[in-house]
């Protein structure tokens, strides 16, 4: 009987930082003035382009904002393996509210810009077997 030997890499991705400071608001001058000219349209914007629904920025019409915008900020946060905590997103955000959805706005369109696609191919290897003689 064949033995196969399977090899799995393991990669682990380590923690980085922002793209871009908090204050960096002019970095992307689309965003920008997105955000100052309608915020919720901005706001629902950066949502979808994230992959959540696009409605999530609605709710926070019932005082339920700093919920929603921590809860994406996490999030943002997890998928790109950006440093920080809950602690620290909730204080940024009771101070520089429309600054931390510009920053992940521009977080979130330079990732979507430089996402690599893989393409992986598997193969089932069948083991052979051939008759004593």
């Amino acid at each position: 009987m064949q033995q196969v030997v399977v090899n799995q890499q393991v990669t682990v991705a380590l923690a980085t930082q922002w793209r871009s400071g908090l204050c960096s608001c002019c970095d992307d001058v689309e965003i920008c003035c997105c955000a100052f000219w309608c915020f919720p349209c901005f706001q629902c914007k950066t949502v979808s382009d994230f992959g959540e629904c696009l409605c999530l920025p609605l709710i926070e019409c019932h005082n339920l904002d700093l919920l929603v915008s921590t809860a994406m900020r996490a999030a943002v946060r997890e998928r790109y393996h950006i440093q920080g905590s809950i602690c620290n997103d909730c204080c940024t955000i009771c101070c520089c509210y429309i600054c931390i959805w510009c920053q992940m706005g521009r977080e979130i369109k330079y990732r979507k810009s430089h996402m690599s696609t893989t393409t992986v191919q598997t193969t089932t290897v069948q083991p052979q077997h051939y008759p004593y003689r």
